[in-house]
C-alpha cells in the first residue's frame, strides 16, 4: 500500500514553508518602505525623488545664474555643500528605498475624510459601504429532518473618493476595497422575519422549505477612522498625490500601525515555518515506518520460503529413502515427490489445513 499519509504531510509541509517564506518576504518589504511622518512631506518626497533620479549624474544640483565676475565664491561653495549633503543624506535614503521597493512605496497614517461621504441607513457617514441580504430558511433533507440554510439575495458595494488627513495635509487613496487588512465595521445588522401568509407557507412547505426571514448586514468605513496605508505614491496630471496599488509590491489599508503589521507578519511567518517542520517530521516518520514495514514483510516472506524449501528438501530425501516400502500407494508417492509439498510450516509432518494471509 502506498504511504499516502506521509506524502500528504510532506506536501502540506512544503505549502506551509512557501506561505512562511511569503509572509517573511512581505515583512521585509514593509520594513524597507519609506515612512512618511507627516503628509505635508509627501509632496516634497515625491518631487525630490524625481529630481534626484533626473539629475543624479550631475556634479552640481544647484546652479548660479549670474555673470562670472559677480559670482560669490562663498555662495558657490554653499551650493556645493548643500548639493553634497542632499546626495549623501536625503537622496541616498530615498534611492535606497526605491531600489528595494519599486515603484516608490510609502506608508502614511491619518484619519479618513471625504468631501461627499455616503449617508448610511444606520446614521453613520462613510466612504465605503457594503450591504448584504441573506434569506434564511429550513429545508427538508433526505433523512426527514429540517436543516437551517441560507442563500445570498443581495450584495451591493459603494465607494466615494476619500483621503487621509493628519492635520498637516491630505492624500487621496484609490482602490482601497482590494487592499490587504481592510476591515469594515458593522453599521447595522437586522433580521426581518418572513410574512405568515397561509398560501405562501403552504407552497414553501410542499417544496420542502420553511422561510425564516431575511438578514441584512451593513458594513461601513466611517469618517474619522484612523488608518495606515501602504502603497505606491504617484502624482497625477493635475499635481495631486494619491496612494494606489503598486504594479508589484504591498498594498495595505489597515487600522494597525506599520510596526504592528510587520510584527503580525513575522508571527505568521514563524508559525508557518514551525508547522512546516512538524509536518515534515511526521511525514518522514510515516514514510520511513511504511518502508521499514514493507522491507520486514518482504524479508519475512523470503525467510518463510527458505524454510518451506528446506523442509521440502528434507522430506523429499526421507521419501526417497523409504520409497521401496511405500510403493503400493502411487498417488501419495507422486504428491510427496513434488519440489514444494503442501506441508505445514510448523510441524513439518502433516499437510497444512489453513493459510494466513498478510
Amino acid at each position: 500500500m502506498f504511504p499516502w499519509g506521509g506524502i500528504t504531510c510532506c506536501l502540506s509541509a512544503a505549502a506551509l514553508y512557501l506561505l512562511g517564506r511569503s509572509s517573511g518576504k512581505d515583512a521585509d518589504i514593509l520594513k524597507s518602505v519609506y515612512r512618511i511622518g507627516q503628509l505635508k512631506d509627501l509632496v516634497f518626497t515625491v518631487q525630490s525623488l524625481r529630481f534626484s533620479l533626473k539629475f543624479l549624474n550631475f556634479p552640481l544640483f544647484f546652479k548660479v545664474s549670474v555673470p562670472f565676475p559677480f559670482v560669490n565664491l562663498k555662495l558657490l561653495d554653499y551650493h556645493r555643500y548643500a548639493n553634497n549633503w542632499f546626495c549623501s543624506h536625503f537622496s541616498a535614503k530615498i534611492l535606497d528605498t526605491a531600489c528595494k521597493v519599486l515603484p516608490l512605496v510609502v506608508t502614511v497614517s491619518g484619519r479618513v475624510g471625504s468631501d461627499a461621504p455616503i449617508k448610511c441607513d444606520s446614521g453613520l457617514r462613510g466612504v465605503i459601504v457594503e450591504e448584504t441580504a441573506e434569506q434564511h430558511f429550513l429545508k427538508h433533507n433526505d433523512s426527514g429532518s429540517w436543516v437551517e440554510d441560507s442563500a445570498l439575495m443581495l450584495a451591493m458595494s459603494k465607494e466615494v473618493p476619500w483621503y487621509l488627513d493628519d492635520g498637516t495635509g491630505r492624500v487621496h487613496v484609490v482602490g482601497a476595497r482590494g487592499a490587504n487588512g481592510l476591515v469594515l465595521a458593522i453599521g447595522r445588522e437586522i433580521f426581518e422575519e418572513s410574512g405568515r401568509s397561509l398560501v405562501r407557507g403552504t407552497l414553501d412547505y410542499l417544496q420542502g422549505l420553511k422561510m425564516l426571514g431575511v438578514k441584512r448586514v451593513e458594513r461601513v468605513l466611517p469618517i474619522g477612522t484612523s488608518l495606515t496605508v501602504v502603497g505606491e505614491a504617484v502624482k497625477d496630471d493635475i499635481g495631486t498625490i494619491r496612494i494606489q496599488r503598486p504594479h508589484k509590491g504591498p498594498f495595505y489599508v489597515s487600522p494597525k500601525s506599520i510596526d504592528q503589521l510587520i510584527a503580525n507578519l513575522g508571527i505568521w511567518s514563524r508559525f508557518y515555518k514551525y508547522a512546516s517542520m512538524g509536518f515534515t517530521v511526521v511525514g518522514v516518520f510515516l514514510i520511513a515506518k511504511h518502508t521499514i514495514r514493507y522491507i520486514m514483510e518482504r524479508r519475512r516472506r523470503y525467510d518463510l520460503q527458505l524454510r518451506v524449501l528446506a523442509a521440502a528438501a528434507q522430506r523429499l530425501e526421507q521419501d526417497h529413502d523409504g520409497s521401496d516400502e511405500k510403493a503400493d500407494n502411487g498417488l501419495e508417492s507422486a504428491k510427496k515427490e513434488r519440489l514444494m509439498p503442501d506441508l505445514c510450516v510448523i510441524c513439518l509432518e502433516h499437510e497444512y489445513n489453513a493459510v494466513f494471509v498478510p
